[in-house]
């Protein structure tokens, strides 16, 4: 048996993901949940790097603003490429893994 491919993905919110699978699932996502969830090799270092003490993160004008979810494409039929408000896109997020992240709806 293959495992289970999306059959519809849908913003329900303007930071709120949907994506039905072809074994009916439903699954709901915050787009913040995805963006920290990110892949890349550069945000899986900077989530095992120790916070910095006394330090405050320098903002990009982009990061400041409500993040949102600009594009999706898919990649093969084994992940998604998600392009987000904050200019971040080289995360592939896996099928296991979106299955895996949100809450069954």
């Amino acid at each position: 048996m293959s495992a289970p491919q999306p059959i519809d993905l849908k913003l329900i919110a303007p930071d709120r993901l949907t994506i039905t699978w072809d074994d009916q699932q439903q699954r709901e996502y915050a787009v913040r949940e995805l963006r920290d969830a990110c892949p890349c090799a550069s945000c899986r270092e900077k989530r095992s790097q120790p916070p910095s003490p006394g330090q405050l993160p320098v903002l990009t004008a982009a990061e400041t603003q409500p993040l949102r979810i600009t594009a999706m494409q898919p990649v093969g039929r084994y992940a998604y490429a998600i392009h987000f408000s904050d200019g971040h896109d080289t995360g592939l997020f896996t099928l296991e893994q979106l299955r895996e992240l949100g809450e069954v709806g």
